[in-house]
């Protein structure tokens, strides 16, 4: 079992950049995958990135180059920093854990979901 505490939303500035963390407790979370996935009403959720165990990234095509993806097994958390922030950013987002040692971008793979944190980018 594990479980995962998203925090590091809020209201930004266009332009502006943010960093979400998602910290875990469980045994052996740094054997998991942790994936980030965003969500607006009416819409189905959609994958931002995710890591492997090893460190591995993988990013949606649409935060691509301005948003980065890290974990300290230490602190077992990961980060999703994301810059140039546009309107379309603004979503819930939710961060997720999966034990498959992979950064799988299909939200199927993941078990294990934090509660989401509200993101929301203005001009």
């Amino acid at each position: 079992q594990v479980w995962l505490v998203e925090s590091g939303g809020g209201l930004v500035q266009t332009g502006g950049s943010l960093q979400l963390s998602c910290a875990a407790s469980g045994p052996s979370f740094r054997s998991y995958g942790v994936g980030w996935f965003r969500q607006v009403p009416g819409k189905d959720r959609e994958f931002v990135a995710a890591i492997s165990p090893s460190g591995g990234p993988d990013y949606a095509d649409s935060v691509e180059g301005r948003s980065t993806i890290s974990r300290d097994n230490a602190r077992n958390t990961v980060y999703l920093r994301m810059k140039s922030l546009k309107a379309d950013d603004t979503a819930v987002y939710f961060c997720a854990a999966t034990s498959l040692r992979t950064a799988s971008y299909d939200s199927r793979h993941y078990a294990y979901w934090g509660q989401g944190t509200q993101v929301t980018v203005s001009s």
